[in-house]
Formats: structure tokens, sequence, C-alpha cells
């Protein structure tokens, strides 16, 4: 119900916007609002390119670090394994406005303030995704393993053969839920980055919204429906391939 009325919205003259009984339909449909972001004064592209960046390394980085901290955790056997992973679970508990202080002051510190790496370095892995990753890796049979142990097989490759494929679904699933969050992430934004030319989506919406076009809530909701767009894909894309993943793994059922 909210996408369809933001849909609506964003394809109605200025005048629909604030008639009163609302009303579902446009009574002129307005598809150039969707051009109306782009033709502001806000470098809305600018924005869009930059939030793709910074979620599709954020995502990338995390699929690599927590499959393979998962992973070890998971098949590897080391003093304190179980002790650290429940003080790795616990850190859950903190919330993230309690660590961005910290994070700040060591963005500072590197230099790092006003650039996409003060976000993309402190998110390249997640307590979640490895909690994540690793219950994908310890519920795979273990005679998968002891067999290619036999055939000579260390943890590298038994990690980059045997796991990776198996560890489809939760690869997707931790790509789509990393995605998600970092395209849609405002408040680290927003303390991070100052300059126009590095901010990100949700900031341009804001700018939007309370700068160059207030007053026009058509041209906001045409933004939000196009910042929507990615995420949709992507989970399209994702949900595809976790179904073959599932039967091409046999875990599926």
């Amino acid at each position: 119900m909210p996408l369809l009325w933001m849909f609506s919205t964003s394809l109605r003259p200025l005048a629909d916007s604030y008639k009163l009984p609302p009303q579902w339909l446009p009574t002129d449909w307005r598809w150039e609002n969707y051009l109306a972001p782009f033709e502001s004064n806000v470098p809305f592209e600018l924005f869009f390119l930059n939030s793709l960046k910074i979620a599709a390394l954020t995502t990338l980085g995390q699929l690599i670090s927590c499959s393979m901290a998962g992973y070890a955790f998971a098949r590897l056997r080391f003093p304190g394994r179980d002790l650290l992973f429940m003080f790795l679970l616990a850190s859950l508990m903190v919330p993230g406005q309690v660590t961005i202080i910290p994070i700040y002051l060591m963005m500072a510190e590197l230099k790092l303030v006003n650039t996409h790496a003060s976000l993309i370095l402190p998110a390249l892995i997640s307590v979640f995704g490895v909690f994540l990753m690793r219950q994908f890796f310890k519920q795979m049979p273990q005679e998968l393993f002891d067999a290619a142990r036999v055939d000579g097989a260390g943890h590298l490759r038994s990690f980059v053969q045997i796991a990776v494929p198996l560890a489809g679904p939760g690869l997707a699933t931790l790509g789509i839920i990393t995605f998600n969050a970092t395209w849609n992430g405002y408040f680290t934004a927003l303390i991070f980055l100052t300059s126009w030319e590095k901010m990100t989506l949700p900031q341009g919406i804001a700018l939007l919204t309370g700068y160059m076009n207030s007053g026009n809530p058509s041209v906001v909701m045409a933004a939000v429906g196009l910042a929507i767009l990615p995420v949709l894909l992507v989970f399209l894309v994702a949900q595809r391939w976790i179904i073959e993943a599932l039967t091409r793994s046999g875990l599926k059922g």
C-alpha cells in the first residue's frame, strides 16, 4: 500500500498532491516528474553513483570477510573459538550509535573523513554476517569435508570448492541485507560526508526535500521511487539465484 501511494504521488501534478480528500489516481499522469530530480540543482545522478559504489564495495567486502570468518568458526578448531564467538554475539547488543564516535575519531586520525572509505572500511565485516555464514557452514555434512581431506584438500581448497558453492543461499541473503542496509544508510553518511560530491542518495533526497524542491511532493516521491529501483533489482536477481543455488546444492527442503 505505501509503495502504491508513493508511485501514485510521484505521477501527480503539484495541485493533486494537496487535494482533499486525496485520490488514488492522478488526474493527469506526469511521467516527467521522474526526470525532475536529475534536472534540479541537486546533483542527483552523482549521489546515485556514490551510493552504488559504496553499497557494491561494502557488499563485496562483507561477502568475502564474513564467509571466511564464518567458515573459521564453523569448521576450524582453535583455542578459545567458542568463547570468542560468544563475545562477538554479545557485541550485537551494542547499539551502532555507541561506536560511531570512536569510528569517527579513527577515521579522522587516518584522514579519511569526507571520503567514501570512511563508510566502506568500518562496514567491511559485520557480526551478524559472520553469525549467518557460520550457521550455513555448520549445517553442511561433515562427510564432504572428510572426503576432501582424504583427497589432500586443505582448509582453503575446501572453503573455495565445497563450502562457498553450498553456501549460495546464505551468501545471497547476506548480500541482499548488506546492500539494502548500505544503500539506505543515512546516519553514518550524514556524519562522515560533508561535501556534495561525496554525498549519498539518502542525503540527496533529504536535500531535494528541504532545499531545492521543497513544496513539490511529487518530485520527492519520484526521487524515492528511483532510489528503490536498485534494491528491487538486487532482490529479484538474488531471489532467482537463491532458488538455483538451493536446487544445485541439494539442500532444498
